[in-house]
């Protein structure tokens, strides 16, 4: 699956709790939320918003809580 990045909804020092919504991409017209899979706070984000990105690529990095 290919989407495109709609926005980006944590910062860089974010702690994220399992469940949010950390990027939202968009493909063939609908918005599919990535979730945090663990709590955790965001050391860096890889993707920007506009960005095309495909199923598997990284688009932040987490210090595990």
């Amino acid at each position: 699956m290919v989407a495109n990045v709609l926005s980006i909804d944590c910062e860089v020092g974010d702690t994220i709790g399992a469940g949010d919504t950390i990027v939202l991409p968009e493909s063939m017209k609908m918005e599919i939320p990535v979730l945090a899979e663990h709590p955790g706070r965001v050391t860096a984000i890889r993707v920007a918003v506009g960005d095309v990105v495909r199923e598997g690529d990284p688009l932040i990095a987490l210090d595990l809580l």
